[in-house]
């Protein structure tokens, strides 16, 4: 049995009203407190999570203000400026840092020894890295959703592509969580087999010329989500509460969180995606995977173009 943890979500808007009505389907939190600039916002989506209160297991829902945060287990981050369709993620960056500054000014005095912090803001992996060092916090308590949601989406399509379930294949997007991500076909598998060996055992596959179609598809689908309805928010939730529980059921699960490396594939003092050991404690342990050349030259561009993006701001 475990201990249900209190999580405080700072932004109302899409990701971060979805991402409270996520987390209280699924029961794994006790209280969940919004805030938001938008006082009214906030207690709108709070009265109406809390009508639905009778067909799930019971949440405390509140809207508040900073002040109520403390005690919180994980304070997630989702409020920003909405990304517009043809803006890519680095043009998201000098506004949202502004509105970075307010959240973490005014939430450092309400954070416990023991409070994590979850960015989801893109972009992610500059934010998390401003995050821990405007906050000062250690770095094993700040993590980003990272590229969990691609890894999802390049499951999905593998799924789609091979007919097979996708919870059966088995995969990592690494670096950036955005146009320079890096996905991992040299250890995509399923069935304890190579996905190309998978391929040519169904016929179904022209395995390379697919992957790489694939892989454009998932650096794309922000994008076309954008494109189609003005922004992404349902797999985005799925994946902060995949997060939030790991850490508190302290699971230990590998998930390819956003966290601050040092001395890794030759990268330093950056924040991105590794497959990454995350529990109560946050961040436990990233994990060094064997890479193709080709993968890990493209995961140190994905480094350099984090920083080049760092630079400009910091």
């Amino acid at each position: 049995m475990f201990n249900k943890g209190k999580v405080a979500v700072i932004g109302s808007g899409f990701v971060g009203s979805t991402s409270a009505y996520t987390m209280m389907i699924d029961g794994v939190v006790s209280e969940i407190v919004m805030v938001d600039i938008n006082k009214n916002k906030a207690e709108g989506d709070v009265l109406d999570m809390n009508h639905g209160m009778p067909f799930v297991s019971p949440v405390k829902i509140s809207a508040g203000e900073y002040s109520d945060i403390q005690g919180s287990d994980i304070v997630i981050i989702t409020a920003g400026a909405a990304q517009k369709e043809g803006e890519t993620r680095t043009d998201l960056l000098k506004r949202n840092i502004k509105v970075f500054d307010a959240i973490i000014d005014s939430m450092l005095p309400y954070l416990e020894e023991h409070t994590l912090v979850l960015v989801v803001t893109n972009p992610v992996d500059i934010l998390t890295y401003y995050t821990i060092k405007k906050s000062g916090l250690p770095a094993h308590r700040v993590l980003g959703s990272g590229t969990v949601l691609d890894t999802s989406r390049l499951k999905f399509l593998l799924s789609e592509h091979t007919g097979v379930d996708s919870r059966n294949v088995h995969t990592y997007v690494l670096g950036e969580h955005g146009d320079t991500e890096v996905p991992v076909f040299s250890l995509t598998s399923i069935a304890g087999m190579s996905v190309n060996a998978f391929c040519e055992s169904c016929g179904r596959c022209e395995s390379h010329t697919n992957m790489e179609q694939i892989a454009v598809k998932v650096r794309n689908a922000a994008y076309e989500i954008i494109e189609k309805k003005g922004a992404t928010y349902y797999a985005v939730a799925l994946a902060v509460d995949r997060i939030v529980d790991s850490i508190l059921r302290n699971e230990n699960s590998i998930l390819t969180v956003s966290s601050l490396v040092e001395n890794k594939y030759g990268i330093s003092d950056v924040c991105l995606s590794l497959p990454t050991i995350v529990n109560r404690r946050g961040i436990e342990k990233q994990i060094v995977v064997p890479l193709s050349k080709e993968e890990e030259d493209a995961l140190r561009r994905s480094a350099e173009s984090l920083k080049e993006q760092i630079r400009e701001v910091m």
